[in-house]
């Protein structure tokens, strides 16, 4: 064999990009399952005449389920792999979609979305640990920039089609043929994904090239291997007595509250409050999801390319957040303006600004015990997503029929606490040990 030869078969393969593109669709997919209902909400609302406290009942009961199962659902992800469980929470949350479409009244719709929000708890925690097993610590922002980014450009896209789809077929089928997708793509996901070490087409360089560059290839071997060890409070209050983990879990929680707010309350603001018809507010939606997802992308490739550049792991991880999270107070222009299409710029601007601090998952893969990757992962999730019951209910009570004014202020000051948290509580990025 030549030298050309060996050097043609030792050169790693690139399997885990095509493991990043499983992610990145089921994300779609996943987010396309939370926004359906803030989509369909004028129509839905106007049908069944919910009031704006209803309403926000309604749009915040896919947090109750989602954050309480954060725990069981980390748990379960540091014990079974991630084949089997993605592939069942993808049909069961796509069958309870489905089955929203079908439904007559407020009361099984709240049933039917907390369904939804329990079975889709698993879903990051699982995201964070194919990436941490599949990526190369140099690699994983990018990736999970990539994956995140997902979110962004599925609601983007989505949202103008599934609007035009409620105009013409009603908003009973947004809910039917969302969750026909999501269980389709749950087959493929089974029939696709492996482990790092049983994937086929991934050689062994590709393998020693993650496993060197701090990607846990054998997570779940190790996992197999051992006795699967019982939910000890010793490794709750591992995760609980940690200020650095507490520094990006409020952290999160403040991020994620202005994701909720574009999921749930934004498109029944320009609808109700700007006077936009459905279609025009599908597009109009669009444009900061857009923005957004320009501003995951470019985070992504900023944080890396800061890591390559020789600057602190925590430097080039903290700091596209505490400028995102900034940027996301933009959205108080709103409130001086009359201007739709300025709306839509301060919109979009915060959106951005939401985007590029996305990348907050890099931190729990860099902070998190490595035997409690799925727990650390699943408590962060848990407080970050507790802003997905609070939000719509406070802006529910907090707006009027006329005045949507004090939503802006109550999100601007949740984002200056998330900026405060990540500068004074995170500190130096390092692995916490039990």
């Amino acid at each position: 064999m030549t030298k050309l030869d060996t050097a043609v078969t030792t050169r790693p393969t690139r399997i885990r990009y095509i493991i990043a593109i499983l992610l990145f669709i089921t994300v779609v997919i996943n987010y396309m399952d939370r926004a359906n209902l803030s989509i369909a909400m004028p129509a839905l609302s106007q049908e069944f005449d919910l009031t704006t406290g209803q309403q926000g009942l309604l749009l915040s009961a896919f947090g109750w389920t989602y954050a309480a199962m954060q725990l069981p659902g980390g748990w379960l992800v540091d014990r079974v792999r991630p084949r089997v469980l993605y592939a069942s929470c993808l049909v069961l949350w796509s069958l309870a979609t489905l089955f929203m479409g079908m439904s007559g009244g407020f009361v099984a719709l709240i049933i039917l979305r907390l369904m939804v929000g329990g079975f889709e708890a698993p879903a990051y925690p699982i995201n964070n640990k194919v990436a941490t097993a599949w990526f190369p610590e140099r690699e994983r922002g990018r990736v999970i920039a990539f994956y995140t980014s997902g979110q962004f450009i599925g609601l983007a896209l989505l949202t103008p089609v599934l609007s035009w789809l409620q105009t013409v077929l009603t908003w009973h089928w947004v809910f039917i043929l969302t969750g026909v997708v999501g269980i389709i793509w749950a087959a493929i996901w089974w029939f696709v994904y492996r482990e790092p070490r049983d994937k086929s087409g991934a050689n062994q360089a590709e393998i020693d090239l993650i496993a060197s560059g701090g990607g846990l290839v054998d997570v779940e071997t190790g996992v197999k291997k051992e006795a699967k060890p019982k939910l000890k409070w010793s490794d709750v209050k591992v995760v609980l007595t940690r200020r650095k983990l507490w520094g990006i879990y409020l952290g999160q929680f403040c991020l994620t509250s202005t994701l909720w707010f574009f999921l749930t309350w934004f498109p029944t603001y320009l609808v109700d409050y700007r006077g936009m018809d459905y279609i025009e507010s599908g597009f109009m939606a669009s444009l900061p999801f857009i923005a957004a997802l320009v501003g995951v992308l470019l985070s992504g490739t900023v944080s890396d390319l800061m890591v390559k550049k020789g600057l602190s792991l925590g430097m080039a991880r903290k700091l596209p957040i505490i400028i995102g999270l900034a940027m996301t107070v933009f959205m108080l222009g709103a409130n001086y303006t009359d201007s739709s299409a300025w709306v839509i710029v301060f919109m979009s601007i915060a959106f951005f600004g939401n985007g590029f601090a996305s990348i907050t998952w890099s931190l729990v893969s860099a902070l998190a015990p490595e035997r409690l990757l799925g727990l650390t992962g699943g408590m962060f999730n848990f407080i970050g997503n507790l802003s997905s019951i609070a939000t719509p209910i406070v802006i529910g009570f907090l707006v009027t029929d006329i005045d949507f004014g004090p939503a802006f202020v109550y999100m601007a000051g949740i984002t200056i606490l998330g900026v405060l948290s990540y500068m004074f509580l995170v500190g130096k990025v390092e692995r916490v040990t039990e």
